[in-house]
């Protein structure tokens, strides 16, 4: 019985961090009251506070949660290319494929949070920088397995790498999302490309066998 009440338990915490998921996203955790919580899960204080100690717990959960779906999602598209520099290809293709849903989801949860975080919440201030640290680790060690192989130039800094496609990435997404303007992200993720291809050995053909990411601006 003690199983089934736990198993049972596990289930009702992930059905509200799903359903608070979106809320948390787009209103931050000041926005975010425990009204939202209710309406959004459909489920009363007690049993909200029943499974989580206060609000700000349920908030670093779904941060987590939010942050594993987005990166994740990003890194099965990078995994289903067998050579570094199309893995690194892939994370600005991947990212332009979903850019519009990230938008309708509230943005991306990793500089939302950041900019709330910073200096309010140290728990979610040091999960941010844990994804963030988590994507450029990722990233670099793509670009350093690239060195090693001999298809990314040997001169590249991995690291200074990461950096510049997680900069052009967050900075793209922030003002798109303020001025509702996509090709501030749809610039940036091609200047991610034109980066990727710039440090590639390969010739332009092998490597940047899939040149969409989304429709350029109409000047």
């Amino acid at each position: 019985m003690k199983s089934k009440d736990t198993s049972k338990a596990r289930q009702t915490r992930q059905f509200i961090i799903e359903k608070a998921a979106p809320v948390f996203n787009k209103k931050g955790v000041s926005g975010t009251s425990l009204s939202d919580l209710t309406r959004a899960t459909g489920l009363t204080k007690g049993s909200i506070y029943g499974n989580f100690k206060d609000k700000d717990e349920v908030a670093v959960c779904v941060f987590q949660y939010n942050v594993d779906k987005l990166v994740n999602s990003l890194f099965r598209e990078m995994d289903k290319e067998t050579s570094p520099v199309e893995m690194l290809l892939a994370l600005p293709r991947a990212y332009g494929k979903r850019y519009r849903q990230i938008i309708d989801y509230g943005g991306c949860p990793i500089l939302n949070t950041a900019t709330e975080a910073d200096d309010t919440h140290e728990a979610l201030c040091r999960l941010t920088v844990e994804a963030i640290e988590r994507l450029k680790q990722r990233i670099a060690s793509i670009a350093a397995m690239g060195i090693e192989q001999g298809t990314i130039q040997d001169h590249t800094d991995p690291d200074a790498m990461a950096n510049i496609i997680l900069a052009l990435i967050e900075g793209g997404s922030m003002l798109a999302k303020v001025t509702k303007q996509d090709y501030y992200m749809t610039d940036s993720l091609e200047q991610i490309r034109a980066i990727i291809l710039s440090r590639s050995n390969l010739t332009t053909a092998t490597a940047d066998k899939d040149n969409v990411l989304h429709p350029r601006r109409t000047k």
